[in-house]
């Protein structure tokens, strides 16, 4: 298996380790991006895409890493002063306030908190398909605790709740604002929904192999019928089983439905790592970006049945380095901020390293995190960088305080 692209010579290790996970960790086909100050020091690519060599073009599912691109859309807003995120919900979608939620925040959405973390009503066949049928449903329904009273990961009701309200506030659909205002302007390998033309560059993905231990939530799933938890595995109108079809690809699916590449993930979050501009192309005022990387919710999460780390939108280091594998979040600087997708894709920024970095792939690996292919090449990103991994497992510059 050849790896191809560049990398330079001081993140040497980055290359070391992303040909050690075709070697030695089971990776298929796989893409790695780096960026410094703006500047690409990593572009690595190599294995299968599905009977065809992997290349610099090719683009892959990369699940909840699309929550980081739906939570951006909400800042850029933010930051124009069109949406206000400590207003109510109602301000802008008066429908959701029903059932108990009229005092739900925009933040709720953004950090986890509304407790809707499943929709409750079954869901017809291509169900999470269908926007509107979606986010009514949302709207009408009891939330599963008081919002803002706690947090629990929203799966995949996130991309329809902050969605609608970019729609409600734009005028326009979350994939379009998002082209618009985002990908389009960055030249971003990253879709929020897939142009036919590009389906022959998709690499399908593989599904992860059953390990002897699984995630608690999916132990939850399986013992408590009837918990948010079942709900999230058995209703999603069978998404998960035709993820890979062109109808999926088409359609707008803000908390899981994205297409990228490593290089896309990574140029995603370059304007972050930079104070909000790249190349000209401003997304947020630098004053965003310490509300976009702020932890908000932290500790016992109510659907992942683990301790979990959020700010607004993003996912955050978690310091679990100490549980078992399937339940480990990602190890990262406590300035870095971003997400990752089901089976180990990756995108983040980390504003104090000036760095972005982006990682897909094709074979799925276990747990709820990234796994222990993507963290490798993080970390050999870190050490590239002159950090060192603290005591929880986090990463901190050694001239800085321990986190």
């Amino acid at each position: 298996m050849t790896v191809e692209g560049t990398c330079a010579d001081e993140f040497a290790e980055v290359r070391t380790e992303f040909e050690r996970n075709f070697a030695e960790r089971g990776e298929v086909g796989a893409g790695v991006h780096v960026t410094v100050d703006g500047v690409t020091v990593v572009d690595l690519w190599g294995g299968d895409a599905g009977g065809r060599p992997w290349t610099e073009d090719t683009i892959t599912h990369v699940w909840s890493c699309t929550k980081g691109a739906t939570a951006l859309c909400a800042h850029v807003l933010a930051s124009r002063g069109e949406l206000d995120l400590d207003a109510p919900v109602t301000r802008y979608w008066p429908e959701f306030g029903a059932n108990g939620k009229a005092d739900t925040l925009v933040r709720h959405l953004l950090a986890h908190q509304a407790g809707l973390t499943a929709v409750r009503e079954p869901l017809p066949p291509g169900g999470f398909l269908d926007w509107e049928l979606v986010t009514g449903l949302l709207a009408a329904q009891e939330p599963f605790w008081a919002p803002g009273t706690r947090h629990g990961y929203h799966a995949l009701t996130f991309g329809h709740l902050v969605g609608e309200v970019v729609r409600r506030v734009s005028g326009m659909p979350l994939a379009e604002f998002f082209e618009k205002e985002v990908s389009g302007p960055l030249g971003l390998d990253f879709w929020l929904t897939l142009p036919e033309d590009l389906e022959p560059l998709v690499a399908r993905t593989t599904p992860a192999e059953r390990g002897e231990e699984l995630p608690a939530v999916y132990l939850a799933a399986m013992s408590r019928p009837g918990s948010m938890q079942a709900l999230l595995v058995g209703n999603s109108g069978g998404y998960v089983a035709a993820s890979d079809t062109r109808e999926a690809h088409a359609a707008q699916f803000g908390a899981v439905g994205g297409m990228s590449n490593a290089r896309g993930l990574a140029q995603l979050y370059r304007p972050l790592a930079l104070g909000g501009e790249y190349n000209g192309v401003r997304l947020v005022d630098e004053d965003q970006l310490p509300v976009m990387s702020a932890v908000v919710s932290a500790g016992f999460d109510e659907m992942l049945l683990a301790p979990t780390r959020f700010s607004l939108g993003f996912l955050k280091a978690s310091g679990n380095r100490h549980l078992p594998a399937v339940e480990r979040g990602v190890s990262l600087s406590q300035d870095a901020f971003g997400h990752s997708g089901m089976g180990g894709s990756l995108g983040f920024a980390d504003p104090r390293a000036r760095m972005s970095f982006g990682y897909a792939m094709t074979k799925m690996g276990p747990g709820v995190g990234v796994n222990e292919r993507g963290q490798s090449l993080v970390d050999a990103v870190y050490r590239a960088l002159g950090h060192r991994r603290a005591v929880d497992g986090t990463w901190f510059r050694p001239q800085g305080e321990m986190p």
